[in-house]
């Protein structure tokens, strides 16, 4: 089914993301898997080529382009297409800017967009603790009021691009109000006092994006590293996961319909019994059902993008396309995996890598379990 949410403008951006990944990416992401994490300098070519911070203000050094998130989607689906995740254009574009876009202050701006846009302030966001992981209400860590101002206390794990960041946005309780209140938000810099990195995780997948453990142990943070006001981290964290849960069912989507036309041209070109595997109509099937399920989500997702860019995208609807398309995704990596026989299960057949990355997609950004529960509370059950 024909795409029309695209316009010249964003076919030309999917045009530069596809020759940069080819170029200065996909040579090296299998080194930066074996390494456990991309160099810096990935993430900074990539920003003198346009591909971060393309949504901060030219004042800022940005791209100055307005909060379109279909060039956010052409960054996504390239990725997913060139089988890669690393450097976190998606982690920096999607995720990380808005905060510094929408909540620094001035002399924030300042310090911190301009390094940010041109890829060499790597920063990374640390929500998820040991004991509260999709809960937020959970979140521990505390942060007390002194004078200048405040001492953290508390860790955090699974934090990508946390052991390579140069600064954190850590969200901690700041009042002891407990569930959702008293939530706020603390640039915690490098080189912090108090502040250490954990193990550098080792992970099932994804391996070229590193995902640490933080700690902060009466960690100091001056008043002017406060991103937003005290006391409202939750709702802007509410007002941001949205655009997060998009961006993984973006991803979703980009990657099983690679893997599907990966798998398609196989079961043409592969024989068994004089003939190609494609034509059993077991098989047939199985590849009609899929590419059915790709083109719906697609449209769904679609959807989902232009009304986020017209500011009426729900949360519950940005739940629905988290969880339905990344379960999609496993679903039809494993058949297309399954359809590869032997092969496929060999770490030569970019099947087996897509297999192992896929499984995180249900489970960060908010468990499919907790979506449902989002979509099923919103129905007043």
């Amino acid at each position: 089914m024909e795409r029309t949410i695209f316009s010249a403008e964003h076919d030309a951006f999917r045009a530069l993301a596809r020759d940069f990944l080819q170029q200065h990416v996909v040579p090296h992401h299998d080194a930066w898997e074996r390494e456990g994490i991309a160099p810096r300098e990935a993430l900074a070519l990539a920003g003198r080529s346009g591909l971060v911070g393309f949504n901060i203000p030219e004042e800022y050094g940005g791209g100055g382009v307005p909060d379109d998130f279909r060039f956010n989607a052409v960054v996504a689906e390239e990725m997913a297409r060139a089988a890669v995740h690393a450097p976190g254009l998606t982690l920096n574009n999607d995720i990380i800017a808005p905060y510094l876009r929408d909540l620094a202050n001035d002399e924030q701006r300042a310090r911190w967009l301009k390094p940010f846009a041109s890829g060499e302030l790597l920063v990374a966001i640390a929500m998820t603790e040991p004991g509260a992981g999709s809960d937020l209400a959970g979140i521990s860590t505390a942060a007390k009021k002194v004078d200048g101002g405040w001492r953290l206390s508390g860790s955090k794990t699974f934090i990508s691009g946390g052991i390579g960041a140069d600064c954190v946005i850590v969200v901690a309780r700041s009042s002891a109000e407990g569930g959702h209140r008293g939530l706020s938000l603390f640039v915690v810099e490098s080189g912090t006092t108090g502040f250490t990195r954990g193990r550098r995780l080792e992970k099932l997948g994804l391996k070229a994006q590193d995902t640490g453990e933080l700690f902060f142990d009466n960690a100091f943070v001056p008043d002017c590293n406060v991103l937003g006001e005290v006391g409202r981290g939750f709702s802007y964290l509410m007002q941001n996961l949205p655009t997060e849960r998009l961006s993984m069912a973006v991803n979703g989507v980009a990657v099983a319909d690679t893997v599907f036309g990966e798998t398609l041209e196989y079961c043409r070109d592969r024989r068994a019994f004089g003939h190609p595997i494609g034509s059993f109509q077991y098989n047939r099937f199985a590849l009609a059902e899929m590419k059915t399920e790709i083109d719906i989500v697609q449209t769904y997702i679609d959807r989902c993008i232009v009304e986020l860019g017209e500011g009426s995208l729900t949360a519950i609807d940005a739940a629905k396309a988290k969880w339905w398309a990344t379960e999609m995704q496993k679903r039809i990596v494993d058949r297309c995996l399954q359809l590869h026989g032997g092969y496929g299960y060999m770490t030569e057949y970019p099947v087996a890598k897509a297999y192992v990355d896929a499984r995180a997609q249900t489970i960060y950004g908010g468990t499919t379990e907790i979506m449902k529960e989002i979509i099923g509370r919103d129905l007043g059950l």
